[in-house]
């Protein structure tokens, strides 16, 4: 059936009811009609068992579908109406009005969380959320017109989009845009005042196959297979490490707690038991009442370090039954090294664990208390040897986009690490130690904080970063001054030492390595400051907090980055030092002005670094990447892509444009390159536009503190981000002409020129055959790591 798929009775009953048209039941009573909804209608449409592969329907016809077409906008929280199409729970879940990404509420809303908060489908009806699909009487006509899955995808067809290559202002496409998210029972009156908002919303319609196979799905029921159990090797897998990770001594329970609150937005998966070119099984780590061998009950708490009240928590791996998607993805292979390694870090390493400390928030919050039990080596460590997943904790982590977190950075830095063995020693422990209040965190007010405690947090970071400041020129004196030797070189084969972190408004990208050209700011971080990051926005993050939680989040993390960026000022000599922050921090308001004077911040010891040019930051750069040269991947290095010299150069031209040129192009252009060779397959590269600020402290003055002469473009060999503003395609011949238009952008309608030649607008009518394509050369080059890219970014330009 798959197969083929024939037309049969039930098809051209489907068509029949969308010839009819919906205006009629405008006027009809749908309780009358189809009778009441109710869950319990639906119960039957989900099926655990399979007769033959050849009957699985949902999985081999309709789920391919849903997934390109569909998942594409709505996954994770900023789903338009909290619609989630990729599971089975969040088709079932259905939508809801209320908005997730709310910095305005003044107390915290309640969690809605997949395969958290609730798994019944009453459940999420009690909680606000309203079907999708049909849950009133089960029967062709009900299944199509009583369904909002339905009526969306057949409203698209009776009106398809404009034909016009850019969208008119009908099209509202803002990440502010007011949600139109009617019901079922309101339909009739949004399609009525909103016919160009048929799904996929902004897009091209479902070609008529696709359309029909979904309209028939819809019609016979929407019935739905869950997953097949696993393999016995993912079973065996799982049972040696949850057995691990529960051993009832105090020492592993302390070391399973850190690890799961610092894993928990990952994706785990056994490295062994990968196939080439085929995506793993990824497991979420979560807490749950029971222990391995039995049925997983999570414990569904806001954050990972909240009261579990319980008297014993397990930590259990429970698959990921969603489609992956690129804006959560965080793959984490788990080895036989990396296990070898968590040994020796937690369970061999010498240290007592007298108690378990409590999970009180002024306890809970902050890892310097709550873990002070545990080496400080075992807890930097663990967090360096994937120092990428880590930070991309707090780019993806809990908030699928970092929102409030994120127009807090620049738009392109690089990050290097203190190596952990000057941290492994009494003087540096016992200062930590002592610190422990001054590193209080704001999420120890919880989700519902006022942010009248700001100034309370402030000056406890004054206080701290002035104690540190002490215990450096301490330390540093008798000739002993910071050189390269004090940063981690991975030990000499793990490619996480360096970082560059892409910021794109309000999404991100952090990748392994120092790429693109010398960036105006980097951060050197140590351990109280990777920790105090990862508590701060990712384990102690909440995205349905507060108006007070998400200011006090945002205000706290200027704190953090200029503390990363200080560390790396520290090589430099100190009277270059002032001079280069205050050029970073261009029309910074009052609030800085202690701190970029140095009476916050006044380190002043001599660096043990001899620069011999007035370029002191460039050579840094050189000497960095000198000491952490062999741990430098190549992945996204133009050289690696198979064209020819000629090409790679002029590629490497885009990346060198700057200026007005820069500003007119998007933060996100990815691009698929026919190379001349018809032996070689498409070449997929990222065109990242780095938008200049004269300062990033400024909360509400993005636009203003833009400075836009100083925009410049960094361009990759393969894909970055998630959410790609832009698609060209490209034939290789055409390349150099492709690179002069894009240097000589000069205003809107150039850049418009530009893709009426090599672009490929959301309007283009081949835009999901190349969506297609681009996915799945995507997902080939990068099996493990590749994920569905998010369309809500999407230019109408």
């Amino acid at each position: 059936m798959a197969a083929k798929f024939r037309i049969n009775k039930t098809v051209l009953l489907v068509m029949l009811v969308i010839i009819a048209g919906c205006a009629a039941l405008a006027t009809r009573d749908l309780n009358q009609k189809f009778g009441e909804t109710t869950p319990t209608n639906r119960a039957s449409a989900i099926s655990s068992a399979v007769n033959a592969a050849k009957d699985d329907v949902y999985h081999q016809t309709v789920k391919p579908i849903l997934e390109q077409r569909c998942v594409v906008c709505h996954a994770c929280y900023d789903s338009p109406c909290q619609l989630n199409l990729s599971s089975i729970a969040g088709i079932e879940r259905g939508a809801h009005k209320d908005l997730v990404y709310d910095a305005t509420r003044f107390n915290a809303a309640e969690p809605n969380r997949l395969f958290i908060d609730a798994l019944e489908i009453q459940q999420w009806r009690e909680r606000g959320f309203f079907p999708v699909l049909n849950e009133r009487k089960q029967n062709i006509e009900a299944n199509t017109q009583a369904s909002l899955l339905a009526r969306s995808l057949m409203l698209k067809q009776q009106h398809p989009l404009p034909d016009t290559t850019i969208l008119s202002n009908q099209f509202d496409f803002s990440l502010n845009r007011a949600q139109q998210c009617p019901t079922i029972e309101e339909f009739d009156g949004f399609a009525s005042n909103q016919p160009l908002a048929g799904m996929p919303y902004g897009l091209p319609a479902l070609a008529p196959d696709e359309h029909s196979k979904l309209l028939t799905w819809l019609a016979q029921g929407a019935k739905m297979t869950t997953e097949p159990p696993l393999a016995d090797s993912e079973l065996q897998a799982i049972q040696k490490l949850e057995t691990w990770l529960n051993d009832d001594s105090l020492k592993m329970q302390l070391s399973a707690r850190y690890i799961y609150e610092h894993l928990f937005t990952s994706h785990l998966y056994f490295e062994q038991l990968v196939t080439a070119q085929q995506q793993p099984q990824f497991y979420n780590l979560v807490r749950s009442t029971t222990p391995p061998g039995q049925a997983i009950d999570i414990i569904a708490s806001r954050r990972p370090y909240d009261d579990p009240k319980v008297s014993r928590v397990y930590y259990r791996l429970q698959p990921v039954r969603a489609t992956i998607v690129n804006k959560t993805h965080q793959p984490y292979p788990i080895n036989k090294d990396l296990l070898a390694k968590w040994q020796q870090w937690f369970v061999a390493a010498d240290y007592k664990v007298a108690e378990l400390p409590s999970y009180q928030p002024e306890i809970a919050a902050n890892p310097l208390t709550a873990f002070v039990q545990l080496p400080v080596n075992a807890r930097y460590r663990f967090m360096l040897e994937r120092a990428e997943n880590t930070i991309m904790g707090y780019i993806k982590g809990p908030v699928c986009r970092g929102q409030v977190a994120l127009n807090v950075i620049n738009d392109h830095f690089w990050v290097y690490f203190l190596d952990p063995d000057l941290v492994t020693n009494d003087k540096v422990e016992a200062f930590y130690l002592a610190q422990k209040d001054n590193l209080r965190l704001p999420a120890e007010d919880e989700s519902s904080a006022r942010a009248i405690n700001w100034p309370a947090y402030a000056k406890r970071q004054g206080d701290y970063l002035r104690a540190r400041s002490d215990f450096l020129n301490s330390v540093l004196k008798d000739g002993r001054h910071l050189t390269a030797d004090a940063l981690w070189d991975g030990d000499g084969t793990n490619n996480n030492a360096s970082l560059t972190v892409f910021r794109h408004f309000d999404n991100a990208t952090v990748v392994k390595g120092l790429i693109g050209d010398a960036p105006k700011t980097a951060w050197v971080i140590d351990y109280v400051l990777l920790e105090r990051i990862h508590y701060l926005l990712v384990a102690g993050f909440d995205v349905y907090g507060n108006y007070g939680h998400q200011l006090m989040t945002r205000l706290y993390m200027d704190f953090l980055r200029m503390e990363g960026e200080s560390n790396f000022l520290a090589y430099l000599p100190p009277e270059v030092r002032r001079a280069e922050f205050k050029d970073w921090y261009q029309k910074a308001g009052v609030e800085l002005t202690q701190f970029i004077a140095g009476d916050i911040n006044p380190f002043a010891q001599p660096s043990g670094i001899t620069f011999n040019t007035d370029q002191p930051k460039a050579e840094l750069y050189q000497i960095f990447a000198n000491k952490l040269s062999q741990v430098q991947p190549k992945r996204y290095q133009l050289e690696n892509s198979p064209l020819s010299p000629n090409s790679q150069a002029l590629l490497q031209q885009l990346g060198k444009i700057k200026g007005k040129a820069a500003s007119l192009l998007p933060e996100l252009t990815m691009i698929m390159l026919q190379p001349t060779d018809s032996n070689l397959a498409p070449q997929l590269f990222t065109l990242i536009r780095n938008s200049a600020h004269y300062n990033v402290n400024s909360l509400f003055k993005e636009e203003s503190n833009r400075d836009y002469a100083n925009d410049n473009m960094t361009i990759v060999n393969g894909l970055l981000g998630s959410y790609p503003n832009v698609f060209w395609h490209v034939k290789e011949t055409d390349l150099a002409k492709v690179v002069a238009m894009a240097q000589q952008l000069t205003n809107e309608q150039d850049y418009q020129q530009l893709l009426n030649n090599y672009g490929v607008r959301r309007t283009a009518s081949d835009f999901w055959q190349f969506s297609d394509q681009l996915n799945a050369i995507f997902n080939q080059l990068n099996p493990i790591e590749a994920g569905l890219l998010d369309y809500n970014r999407l230019d109408n330009r």
